[in-house]
């Protein structure tokens, strides 16, 4: 039986962290990989302690500055003891410091965040009920101080975690089990991920043997087992989980069976789904008499989620253009006094629903830029249907430093206050490249396009035209009041360490 393996040449590589880091792969010693893997499991477990710990020690604080700034009576106080000691344990009740959720994804914020507004609503119920238990200020102090701190702890945490994660530690070892071709697509999407969890030791195949390699964009994981064999090769490896990518021989019952054999190993089993672009707030299981049914919501378009993002979007639209002005004001006479032509650029873009909009941007361009696109069309190094030229000619002076730190888009905080684009959304797309949309593809249209999104903050021209399309298409059916927050967030760090940006 083929399993599109090949035979390794010359030397083993093993261990695998991604295509990112190529540079990294080296030759170990089994005895070496077996080390790392034992005390890559034990991480997580630290890191949790960690968190708990730096928890504890935030809510003190708030609580103590509620104490001493709140000028707390002997009744307050004693609530202030009581949010002490519940609200480090609400953390952990709401699982925000599972290892699932630890450095990737907004899922771990949103955690926080559920944890501490539900804990202090009851609170603030319990307030009304009894006088002078919990005054306003002091409600609002610990609340509020609180809050911030454990999520700047997060965002710091977090960061710290991802740096270890580049540099192949903090990771837990992986297995990947599955047809060739569901291999190789699970590989690709960790590798492609900045925060992913998993370190790759090597695959399992059906058929597979030992000394075989799976090519893998330019790379070959070692064949580890076959499927018949996976409980021994975990034990071997000392892997910390193994994935599932796709159908295997056996069906549910193999999988079931494998669950219960990795039981005695402390490995976890994850299966990766076939459902592309569904994120994991949407899946819900339902069990039915033993049948564990996965329920997947369906995208909403309208409603109360989409009302607080246009509150948002009203909000801080109109206070980064108050706080901007200045700068609009000199980026204005810079743009009128290096080249002859308007200030504003004006071009026609389709947002939500395909209804075409005026877009603005500070001129970036010569006068007659539009005119030239022609003569540069062999030129074209865009993505699939995006034009994109580096080094185009027709950039001026001032546009070259302006479109490298998104400069030029600031204006467009006028279309978001109009109501024609939001803060976050899908990329703006001009009428011609909607018109060589596939079907599919005209998903993007039923949110407002975005000023930053998923695809501005993941590389921008960098990315293939498929990456694109996915990204945006994955923003409209999943986006978040949460999410958007992070992207904002993103795109800051983006505007100061560009990338993709011509």
């Amino acid at each position: 039986m083929s399993v599109g393996a090949e035979q390794e040449v010359g030397r083993s590589i093993p261990s695998w962290r991604g295509l990112r880091l190529r540079s990294a792969l080296r030759l170990e010693s089994s005895s070496t990989r077996i080390a790392r893997s034992v005390r890559a499991q034990a991480w997580a477990k630290r890191y949790a302690l960690y968190l708990r710990g730096a928890d504890s020690v935030i809510v003190l604080a708030a609580v103590t500055a509620g104490l001493v700034l709140g000028e707390a009576g002997p009744r307050t106080a004693i609530a202030l003891v009581l949010i002490a000691a519940v609200w480090p344990v609400t953390l952990g009740v709401y699982g925000s410091r599972d290892a699932s959720v630890l450095g990737i994804g907004a899922e771990e914020y949103r955690r926080v965040v559920a944890a501490s507004t539900h804990l202090f609503a009851v609170l603030a119920i319990a307030a009304l009920i009894v006088s002078d238990w919990l005054p306003v200020r002091v409600f609002a102090l610990v609340f509020g101080t609180g809050l911030v701190a454990l999520l700047g702890t997060r965002w710091g945490s977090r960061r710290w975690l991802n740096r270890q994660r580049q540099m192949g530690l903090y990771l837990t070892p992986a297995i990947v089990v599955g047809e060739p071709e569901d291999v190789r697509y699970v590989v690709r999407r960790i590798a492609a991920s900045d925060g992913a969890p998993y370190n790759v030791l090597g695959v399992v195949l059906p058929g597979g043997r030992r000394g075989q390699s799976l090519a893998v964009e330019g790379n070959r994981l070692p064949v580890l087992s076959s499927t018949d064999d996976v409980a021994r090769t975990v034990a071997l490896k000392k892997a910390g989980a193994v994935i599932i990518a796709g159908p295997v021989p056996g069906g549910n019952q193999y999988v079931r069976e494998l669950g219960w054999n990795l039981e005695q190993y402390d490995a976890e089993l994850v299966l990766a789904s076939s459902l592309t672009n569904v994120a994991g707030p949407r899946i819900h299981w339902r069990p039915v008499q033993g049948l564990p049914l996965m329920e997947v919501d369906l995208p909403h378009y309208s409603g109360a989620k989409h009302v607080v993002k246009r509150a948002m979007d009203i909000v801080l639209a109109a206070a980064a253009l108050a706080a901007l002005s200045p700068v609009l004001l000199v980026l204005a006479l810079i743009v009128h006094f290096d080249s002859p032509g308007p200030v504003l650029f004006r071009q026609e873009r389709i947002g939500k629903d395909g209804r075409p909009f005026p877009m603005l941007k500070f001129r970036s361009m010569v006068q007659d830029a539009e005119a030239r696109l022609a003569a540069l069309a062999e030129a074209n190094q865009g993505a699939g249907v995006l034009f994109k030229v580096k080094d185009d000619p027709r950039i001026t002076r001032c546009g070259r430093w302006m479109r490298r730190f998104s400069l030029d888009e600031l204006p467009q905080f006028v279309n978001v206050l109009k109501g024609d684009m939001s803060l976050v959304g899908p990329r703006p797309p001009l009428a011609r490249e909607v018109g060589e949309y596939e079907h599919y593809t005209h998903r993007r249209m039923l949110l407002k396009p975005g000023i930053t999104g998923l695809w501005q903050v993941s590389g921008r021209s960098d990315l293939d035209w498929d990456d694109s399309v996915r990204l945006d298409l994955y923003y409209v059916e999943n986006w978040s009041i949460m999410g958007d927050l992070m992207i904002l967030w993103r795109t800051f760090r983006a505007v100061l360490a560009p990338v993709g940006a011509y």
